[in-house]
């Protein structure tokens, strides 16, 4: 037998509990802890609640050992028909109808908020080749395997696939001379107009406004698939916001962004987002230059750029992860090039929910 808990971050019982679920699925799936989480992050995330309203449930057995747990991120500014859900069990309690149980309830808890829509994921160590028993996403780019647990789970319930991500891992530290050259070359096309700035953690209150409208085009410019996502509004006091949700959660940031020289503008970033639980891990975070300034080798620049930091900002990386649609081919393309490889993935689906 087993029972549902609300986690709200206050009880450090059902906190601990919903973590160890948590976990213990990610290092099941990948079979690494790059993608785990400590109680001080998933805290940190639950006290801020500004721009998301985010619901979390923990699953015990009847011994209090976690067996399961579910997430629900949900939208307060933009977005609002919408919602981001997430359910796992661990290995050793599956086909017990918990994850059924679970998925009833968060799917509710988004109705319950009036959303129409809802997303999630299934993950996936490789890409399957093109064939049989395989799903193709709606972009035309990318596939899952169709006989995966967690797809049968969701296209069972009428989920669409509308687009999949490939994840990608580079070792470092790179040979510096390398590096260099990579830089080199990308300055050579963008030419004098544009250099680059960084900061760690704190956006320089003289870029804060433009690092907003950065944050905002990342909504838009971006691949997003067949997903119903639309603009997000940012300012100056919501990047604020998210950098101090991050402070709380014990999370890093190391930015660099392109300026364009004639006009005092931002024209790209990219960031690395530097975990708790880790110091030989970083997620490769977003990376973008704005449609105006694209065909400029900025994209380029910009990650070598911040892979020149890391040796003296962060000595002991030595894997760095990245996500990107599989349609973005300018960015795959860089990655290459830099020398990520394929490391498997993730589907992206949508559910209508009238």
């Amino acid at each position: 037998m087993w029972t549902l808990h609300e986690v709200d971050g206050q009880d450090a019982q059902l906190l601990d509990a919903y973590v160890e679920a948590a976990n213990t699925v990610v290092v099941d799936t990948w079979g690494v802890t790059d993608f785990c989480r400590n109680a001080r992050e998933v805290a940190g995330s639950l006290r801020d609640q500004q721009y998301e309203l985010k619901w979390r449930r923990v699953a015990l057995d009847e011994v209090g050992t976690a067996v399961g747990y579910a997430a629900l991120n949900l939208p307060l500014q933009d977005n609002t028909h919408t919602g981001y859900l997430e359910v796992g069990t661990i290995p050793a309690a599956r086909r017990r109808g918990i994850g059924s149980a679970l998925y009833d309830e968060v799917l509710a808890a988004a109705k319950a908020q009036g959303r129409t829509k809802v997303t999630t994921s299934t993950d996936q160590t490789v890409e399957p080749p093109a064939g049989v028993n395989t799903l193709a996403a709606s972009t035309g780019e990318g596939r899952v395997a169709a006989d995966d647990a967690p797809v049968r789970f969701v296209t069972s319930r009428g989920w669409q696939l509308e687009q999949v991500e490939r994840r990608s891992v580079l070792d470092v530290p790179l040979d510096p001379e390398i590096l260099a050259k990579h830089r080199a070359a990308a300055e050579q096309v963008a030419g004098d107009e544009y250099r680059v700035v960084t900061w760690t953690d704190h956006c320089p209150e003289e870029w804060l406004d433009q690092f907003a409208i950065l944050q905002t085009r990342m909504s838009t410019d971006v691949p997003t698939g067949g997903l119903d996502w639309g603009e997000e509004a940012w300012d100056g006091p919501r990047v604020r916001a998210r950098e101090a949700e991050f402070a709380d959660r014990g999370l890093g940031y190391l930015t660099a962004a392109a300026e364009h020289i004639p006009t005092g503008t931002l024209a790209g970033y990219t960031s690395f987002l530097v975990v708790p639980h880790t110091d030989e891990y970083v997620h490769q975070h977003d990376t973008l230059v704005i449609r105006e300034h694209r065909g400029r080798r900025l994209g380029m620049l910009l990650k070598a750029a911040n892979l020149q930091r890391l040796p003296q900002e962060l000595p002991n990386v030595r894997r760095i992860g990245t996500w990107n649609a599989e349609e973005n081919a300018p960015m795959l393309a860089i990655n290459i090039d830099l020398g990520f490889r394929p490391a498997g993935g993730a589907g992206e689906w949508q559910l209508d929910l009238v």
